[in-house]
């Protein structure tokens, strides 16, 4: 059972409680699960029954017993434990949890770059627009890009007149409306009609979304294409959340830990590496039925592999790439923490293992998953670094 199983899974218990009167309180969007921490028990905790206990008029206590009732027996939790105010600790049996660990690094390792992918869009036809400014115009593509891999059909706009530089950015001209299109709705454009005649002139069926309007760059695009680059001027505008100013300074293009697009490019670059010399070794990555190594730093790296498509799904509804950027920060730092605790390769004289295998099959997946990431943020993901 992965974390997103049990968050499910919980939330599952709060909906029956409700449906079965036993609990009188709105069933929440999603249930947050964490890591029990140093000293706490079990392998996951949940402060549900907290945020359920004013609504519902009960103690957090008698509400954790309630979902308690309703957990027991379901697949791959082998026992839940209250604690303090009302904490939920859940200890899950381990060989549905290596099943489930089996399953991801096969799933990120089949599905590739498109992992975290989704259909919860689709068939929707979305606007976007956004304001004649450089931050904005990036914003609004990795925005578009977000909502197209959840299968939505997007176009863009913008206020004004787009800024040329702009494509050397990696914003997408066939994104944008139909001139025709932008008229009509007193927006301006700058692109042909695409090739679909269906859409020739625009569509009335296009869904409006707020106005893209983060805090502004302060810099034209031809001023930091000249002084960071694209991929680094990309990363900067679109890592602080829009209500946030936007550091594009020259800490953005030093290859140091304390970048952040450095430590994610090279969490790639070494998992790439972990690849190649495996193979160069003989080592194959374990394959759809092996078992994959679980330690305390394979499992953190892995969590946040299967939080992926959520936080894609997030970061499209919220409009809200930052989301995507600082998770990948996270991921690049679980990577860095497995790969220091149990090295993928063989050391020295020491022989190729089951271990090696499964450690490599854990790094590929790892890269795949910040490759995906930075393509969908519009920044490049290189092999070497």
């Amino acid at each position: 059972m992965t974390p997103v199983d049990l968050s499910t899974t919980v939330l599952h218990a709060v909906r029956r409680a409700v449906r079965e009167d036993a609990l009188r309180a709105p069933v929440p969007a999603r249930v947050r699960v964490e890591r029990t921490r140093p000293g706490g028990r079990g392998d996951y905790a949940s402060a549900v029954a907290l945020q359920l206990a004013g609504p519902a008029g009960l103690g957090a206590r008698e509400v954790a017993d309630i979902l308690r009732d309703r957990l027991a027996g379901a697949p791959g939790v082998a026992g839940v434990e209250i604690t303090g105010p009302g904490f939920l600790n859940f200890t899950l049996d381990a060989a549905t949890g290596a099943a489930a660990h089996r399953d991801l690094v096969h799933r990120v390792r089949e599905q590739g770059e498109r992992y975290g992918y989704g259909d919860a869009l689709a068939g929707q036809r979305l606007r976007l627009v956004h304001a004649r400014e450089v931050r904005a115009a990036v914003t609004a593509d990795a925005v578009r890009r977000l909502l197209a891999a959840q299968g939505a059909d997007v176009r863009v706009a913008c206020e004004g007149e787009p800024d040329p530089d702009w494509a050397r950015l990696g914003v997408s001209a066939e994104a944008y409306e139909t001139p025709r299109a932008a008229r009509e709705s007193g927006v301006a454009a700058h692109r042909e009609p695409p090739a679909d005649p269906r859409r020739a002139g625009g569509s009335p069926d296009l869904e409006p979304s707020a106005p893209i309007r983060p805090v502004p760059a302060g810099d034209p695009a031809a001023a930091l294409l000249a002084r960071l680059g694209p991929d680094a001027a990309r990363w900067g505008l679109l890592r602080p959340a829009g209500h946030d100013r936007a550091p594009l300074g020259p800490e953005l293009i030093t290859q140091t830990e304390a970048n952040a697009l450095f430590r994610v490019r090279y969490a790639h670059a070494r998992a790439r590496a972990v690849v190649r010399e495996a193979a160069r070794l003989g080592v194959a990555a374990a394959g759809p039925g092996e078992d994959i190594d679980a330690t305390e730093a394979s499992t953190a790296l892995l969590t946040l592999l299967d939080a992926h498509p959520a936080v894609l799904a997030g970061a499209a509804r919220h409009r809200a790439p930052d989301r995507l950027a600082r998770h990948l920060d996270a991921v690049a730092a679980a990577f860095f923490d497995f790969h220091d605790a149990a090295p993928p390769l063989p050391v020295g004289e020491e022989k190729p293992s089951a271990a090696h295998r499964s450690r490599t099959a854990v790094a590929e997946a790892a890269g795949t998953v910040l490759a995906g990431g930075l393509s969908l943020l519009g920044v490049s993901a290189p092999a070497f670094l």
